[in-house]
C-alpha cells in the first residue's frame, strides 16, 4: 500500500471513499429527511405478518416533529434492542413487544469473531494453507486449484475475504517460482476467496444477517446456493489456470508483466524447501474448526424442506432448528475449545476472545446502524410506500426476470455499502416482501442479493481486499481489471441463470 502512496504528487490530497459506517449514517439522515416528503401508507398484514397484495392505502404516521428527532437521535439504539409494539407497529427502546433490533445478529458477529481471532493465533490455518501449497508445488495447475477451493470453501462458509491479505507473502513468491507471474497469484487469492464469498451457502455475515433481516432460515435456499457455489467456483479456477497457463508457456503474454527479479527465483530452492510442520496440536485445531463449521451447517438447515422440497413439511425429530442466538453460543464455546485445544493458556485465550470480539465491532456496528434506518422508515410509515412503488415497477414480471431486477438493483447499493452485513439489513426489509408479490420465495431473493453484492466486491476499488490485494502483489489496479472483466462478464451471466432458474422452480 504504501508504494501506491509514493506515486501521489505531494501536496495533492488523495481521495478516500467514506467508510461503511459513515456512508450509512449519511443514508440515515437522507432517509429521515427523505420520510418528510414520501407520504406514509401501509399494507393490511396477513397472518404471517406479510403484506397483502392489493391492500396499500395511505395513513397518517402521527408523528411530530420532537418524535421525528427522537427517531434520528435514538436510531442507533433502536437498531440493536427496538422493541416493536404489536398495536401501533413503532419501535422505541421501552415498549413491550416482540424484538425488531438486530442484537441477535450483533453477538453472534462478535461470537464468530471470537472464534476465528483465535483459530488464526493458533497458526493452525495458515500452517494448513502452506503446507498444501508445498506439497503440490511442483505441480502448478493442481496447486492454483487447490489453493482456490480452500479459499473459496471458507469464503462460502465463514466468509473469507480481509484474511486473505496474510498470504501474499507466500503464494505471490511461490507462484514466481512455478514460472507464473503476480496477476496469477492475484486471481488465486482474490477471486478463490472472492467466489466463495459471492456464492455463499451459511457465509454467517452474509446469508446469515441477509436471511434474518428476510425472516426466513439461515438454511433456506441452501440447494441453490451450493450448486451455484460449484458451478461457479470451477469456472473462476479454471479461468485462472488457463490464464497461468498462457504465461508458463509466453511470459510475454502476461498482463502485470515481471518486475526485476521476478524472473530470477530459483524454482529448485522453492522445492527443496522444507514443508511447514502440522503439529498434533494444529491438526486439533484444524479437526475442531472443521467440526464446528459442520455443526453449524446441520444445526441450522432445514432437513425436510431440504429434502423433500416442500416449504411446509414437518421437520425431522433430528433438526435442531437454530437460529443467532444458538449459534453464537456455539462459536463463543468453540473458540474455548479451541484455546484448550490448543494450550493456549487463560490469560492468552481471554486477552484473544476480547480482541476477537473488539476486531469485529465495526461489522457489527454497520448492521445496527442500517437496522436503525429501517426504524427511521417504519416509524415514519413509509417503507410501505416504498415497496408499493417498487411493486408497481415488477408487477407483471414472471418470477425469473424478478429475480433478474433484485440482482441489478443491488449492484449500485454493493458499491456505495460494501459491507455485506450493511447492504444485507438495508435492503432485506424491502425485498423480501416484494418477492412475496411476485411469488418469489424469500431466499432466491437472498440468494440474488448476496451475488451482486459478492460480484461487485470482485473488483470495485472500495473494498479492502480488492485495492489491498493488488497492492501487495504489486500490480496494477487497471491491469486487473483488464485481466478480471471476461471473467465478470461470465460470472453475471451464469448469476442471472441461476436466480432466474431458481425463482422460477423453487
Amino acid at each position: 500500500m504504501a508504494a501506491i502512496g509514493d506515486r501521489q504528487q505531494p501536496g495533492r490530497p488523495k481521495f478516500t471513499f467514506p467508510s461503511a459506517l459513515t456512508v450509512l449514517v449519511v443514508v440515515t439522515l437522507a432517509v429521515w429527511l427523505l420520510a418528510f416528503l414520501v407520504p406514509p401508507g401501509q399494507y393490511e398484514r396477513g397472518g404471517d405478518g406479510a403484506p397483502v397484495e392489493g391492500t396499500y392505502h395511505r395513513v397518517d404516521s402521527g408523528q411530530s416533529l420532537v418524535d421525528r428527532l427522537d427517531d434520528l437521535f435514538l436510531s442507533p439504539v433502536n437498531g440493536l434492542y427496538g422493541i416493536q409494539d404489536p398495536r401501533t407497529s413503532s419501535v422505541g427502546p421501552d415498549n413491550s413487544g416482540e424484538l425488531y433490533g438486530s442484537a441477535g445478529v450483533f453477538l453472534f458477529v462478535l461470537a464468530i469473531g471470537a472464534f476465528i481471532t483465535v483459530v488464526f493465533a493458533t497458526g493452525a490455518l495458515d500452517r494448513g494453507i502452506g503446507r498444501l501449497a508445498h506439497r503440490l508445488r511442483d505441480r502448478g495447475a493442481l496447486l492454483i486449484a487447490g489453493v482456490m477451493v480452500v479459499f473459496s470453501v471458507l469464503g462460502t462458509v465463514e466468509g473469507f475475504a480481509e484474511e486473505t491479505l496474510g498470504f501474499y507473502g507466500l503464494i505471490v513468491p511461490l507462484m514466481l517460482a512455478l514460472g507464473y507471474d503476480r496477476m496469477t497469484a492475484v486471481g488465486v487469492i482474490v477471486l478463490g476467496a472472492g467466489i466463495g464469498v459471492l456464492c455463499s451457502t451459511v457465509n454467517p455475515f452474509a446469508t446469515g444477517v441477509a436471511s434474518s433481516a428476510a425472516d426466513i432460515s439461515l438454511g433456506d435456499g441452501i440447494a441453490l446456493r451450493f450448486g451455484m457455489w460449484v458451478v461457479l467456483t470451477a469456472v473462476t479456477i479454471a479461468y485462472v489456470v488457463r490464464y497461468a497457463r498462457r504465461v508458463r508457456q509466453d511470459p510475454d503474454r502476461s498482463l502485470s508483466g515481471f518486475l526485476p527479479g521476478d524472473r530470477d527465483r530459483d524454482e529448485a530452492a522453492s522445492k527443496a524447501a522444507q514443508a511447514p510442520g502440522l503439529s498434533p496440536l494444529h491438526k486439533a485445531v484444524l479437526a475442531v474448526t472443521a467440526l464446528v463449521f459442520a455443526f453449524m451447517i446441520f444445526s441450522v438447515v432445514p432437513w425436510a424442506s431440504a429434502l423433500t422440497g416442500d416449504a411446509d413439511a414437518a421437520p425431522y425429530g433430528f433438526e435442531l432448528g437454530w437460529s443467532f442466538p444458538q449459534s453464537a453460543a456455539l462459536f463463543l464455546c468453540a473458540a474455548v475449545l479451541v484455546g484448550l485445544v490448543a494450550r493456549m493458556g487463560e490469560q492468552r485465550l481471554s486477552a484473544t476472545i476480547v480482541q476477537g470480539a473488539a476486531d469485529f465491532v465495526s461489522p457489527a456496528l454497520v448492521i445496527l446502524l442500517a437496522r436503525g434506518v429501517t426504524v427511521i422508515m417504519n416509524n415514519s410509515k413509509i417503507t410501505d410506500t416504498v415497496l408499493h412503488a417498487i411493486e408497481g415497477v415488477v408487477e407483471g414480471t414472471s418470477s425469473a426476470i424478478f429475480a433478474i431486477i433484485v440482482f441489478a438493483v443491488n449492484l449500485p447499493l454493493a458499491f456505495l455499502i460494501p459491507s455485506t452485513s450493511g447492504h444485507a439489513t438495508l435492503a432485506m426489509p424491502i425485498l423480501a416482501p416484494l418477492a412475496d408479490f411476485a411469488g418469489v420465495p424469500r431466499a432466491v431473493v437472498v440468494t440474488a442479493w448476496q451475488a451482486a453484492s459478492g460480484w461487485m466486491n470482485l473488483w470495485v476499488p472500495t473494498t479492502a481486499v480488492t485495492i489491498g490485494g493488488v497492492a501487495l502483489a504489486r500490480v496494477g489496479y487497471d491491469k486487473y481489471l483488464r485481466f478480471v472483466w471476461p471473467l465478470l462478464a461470465l460470472l453475471l451471466l451464469l448469476i442471472c441463470a441461476f436466480v432466474a432458474l431458481g425463482a422460477a422452480f423453487t
